[in-house]
């Protein structure tokens, strides 16, 4: 795991394109199926201090796959960040994605953010149960009753969580 630079631009496409429909769906919650070039820019190339973007790899150099990635980000001068989560169809279910949100919520916290928060498709039971088993908590979502808005205070974050 590492966070994403500028020339992982062709692999974060080509793994978003990787994904199944209803993982890409999941994640984007639209039928997209590959970022535009201005997404794909700022997914690249997050904002420091107040967006953070990792990717887990597999392989080796010089064309290492990416896996899965996670990300915050939050507007100027804010305390609350917005993650955002996704792993590739064939590593859900071993662990990738609480390493990544765990590592994610550790470094927003260092980072000086004090509340995460996310939504998440009330179709997405992996998600919404993997959130809750790390703290966080539902709360009336804007979307209405097919997205969820689950939110967790990080400032008691342990180090180990």
């Amino acid at each position: 795991m590492r966070a994403v630079c500028p020339e992982d631009k062709d692999e974060v496409q080509a793994f978003l394109k990787r994904l199944s429909e209803q993982s890409r769906y999941s994640r984007f919650m639209s039928p997209l199926r590959e970022l535009s070039p201005g997404m794909l820019d700022r997914a690249v190339n997050p904002d420091a201090g107040r967006e953070l973007q990792l990717v887990a790899v597999c392989g080796e150099d010089p064309r290492p796959a990416i896996v899965g990635g996670a990300r915050y980000s939050a507007a100027a001068a804010s305390t609350n960040c917005e993650f955002a989560l996704t792993v590739a169809d064939e590593w859900q279910g071993l662990g990738l994605a609480r390493y990544l949100f765990e590592t994610l919520m550790g470094t927003a916290r260092s980072q000086g953010f004090e509340r995460m928060e996310g939504y998440i498709l009330a179709s997405n039971s992996r998600m919404l149960g993997l959130a809750k088993r790390l703290g966080f908590e539902r709360v009336t979502s804007p979307e209405g009753p097919t997205v969820h808005l689950v939110r967790r205070d990080l400032t008691g974050l342990q180090h180990d969580e």
